[in-house]
């Protein structure tokens, strides 16, 4: 029994001594263990503290970068200052180089441009040819859009005008796919130069040409005559020098004027109080077709001759060559120099002119049938024709080789629906609509 108590006790005794040895075993793996993590955390914290003082030394870096682009900036802010005073004290001497203190002007003529340097000096040369006797009522002033040197260097060496620059670095942003961008960036050119003229440099009438016209001889006659109905009648929104049906197969008198619904543009004149309306609403693009709009003419008229005063040459421009060989083209240019001054136009005042263009429609001879465009070959007088509705109008027009276009339910160059036009002699076609002769006040349908 003794024996056995001795063997239990020196089993327990190995087994204490084992199970010590393998507790140390584990413990020294243990520290092994957490002395390589300990070392590899020793490591890591000494990377992230290197990469710490290269982040500092990079910010510190970007930091003095910065100030010193700051401190460009500014320099290149007050540089952007001195230069604008500068150019504003250049173009306040250019005006007075322009402007007669002693003549008030009769209105402000800019030419819009922007990259066709020979189209430019061929208008320039035209309006200065007819311009410098008349050069103190009419300033002359070459608003370009963009930079193209080659423009700038032909405006420039002209003294006899004044040269400004418009310059956009804002994105065009189209409405519709496929839009032309040229057609916003030309809306915001002519905001810009309107702007210009009529607050800036404080013009009471401003004619807007473009880069791709010349003008006719009684050209500032004509405007001068004009700029005294603008004055005296509110119900005319502008004038124009364009007729849209002015081919030379549709015109003979120059001396004949007429008041119209459909706004023509191409050459014309508006005055303070009307960009005052336009300025704060005008449209990111397509702006002739937005003064065309009822809600913007508001029924107001435009006075328009027969003959045109302006001859659009541009067969190369934003639209492509549009319509050029058929409708600009064959324009037939004035070139009469008709006495505007001598010349009673009381008859295109509002309260005159319904009255007078009544009786002379009124005494063309009605032609009707399908075969109404042969009749009115036929007939030495005056022809009226009288078409039910669009489709009708456009199919007539077609016949005759007229414009066909309408906006806002207006045709071109209509006054109370009638559109009237020679037709290869001097006798009038007058296409009236369904409802004209009652606003004319003809009873005889």
């Amino acid at each position: 029994m003794r024996k056995i108590r001795c063997d239990y006790r020196c089993l327990l005794l190995i087994a204490a001594i084992v199970a010590f040895f393998y507790i140390q075993m584990r413990l020294f793996a243990t520290q092994s263990e957490y002395a390589d993590r300990l070392a590899v955390a020793l490591e890591s914290e000494n990377h992230c503290t290197s990469q710490s003082r290269l982040l500092i030394d990079q910010i510190s870096i970007h930091q003095s970068n910065i100030v010193s682009l700051q401190e460009q900036n500014r320099r290149q802010a007050e540089e952007c200052r001195q230069l604008k005073a500068l150019l504003d004290d250049l173009e306040r001497k250019g005006v007075r180089k322009v402007v007669d203190k002693a003549q008030v002007p009769v209105a402000a003529v800019v030419i819009m441009a922007c990259n066709r340097a020979d189209y430019l000096q061929r208008t320039i040369e035209s309006i200065l040819k007819y311009q410098s006797s008349v050069a103190s009522k009419y300033p002359l002033f070459v608003s370009q859009d963009g930079s193209d040197p080659n423009v700038r260097s032909k405006a420039m060496s002209y003294d006899q005008l004044m040269y400004i620059q418009h310059l956009d670095s804002e994105p065009v942003q189209t409405e519709r796919p496929g839009e032309l961008i040229a057609y916003y960036k030309i809306a915001r050119h002519y905001k810009w130069a309107m702007d210009q003229l009529f607050y800036k440099h404080n013009f009471s009438r401003v004619i807007i040409l473009e880069d791709d016209m010349e003008i006719a001889p009684d050209f500032f006659d004509y405007f001068e005559a004009a700029a005294a109905l603008l004055e005296k009648d509110k119900s005319i929104m502008a004038v124009s020098s364009w007729n849209d049906n002015g081919q030379k197969q549709f015109v003979n008198d120059p001396y004949e004027l007429y008041r119209s619904d459909f706004f023509p543009g191409l050459g014309w004149m508006l005055t303070k109080s009307i960009w005052d309306e336009l300025s704060p609403k005008w449209p990111k693009a397509y702006w002739d077709d937005w003064l065309r709009l009822k809600e913007n003419h508001k029924g107001r008229q435009f006075i328009r001759p027969e003959v045109c005063r302006t001859y659009n040459f541009g067969e190369h421009g934003s639209s492509l060559g549009q319509f050029f060989q058929q409708y600009l083209q064959p324009i037939k240019l004035n070139n009469v120099k008709v006495d505007w001054k001598a010349k009673d136009l009381s008859y295109l005042t509002k309260d005159n002119y319904t009255k007078h263009f009544a009786n002379i429609v009124r005494k063309a001879k009605p032609v009707h049938g399908t075969d109404a465009v042969l009749k009115a070959y036929n007939i030495e007088g005056d022809v009226r024709i009288q078409y039910r509705d669009q489709p009708d109008f456009e199919w007539i027009a077609h016949q005759f080789g007229i414009f066909e276009e309408w906006k806002d339910g207006i045709p071109r160059t209509s006054f109370k629906g009638v559109v009237v036009f020679r037709y290869h002699t001097t006798r009038r076609i007058f296409l009236v609509g369904p409802d004209s002769l009652r606003q004319l006040g003809i009873e005889d349908a």
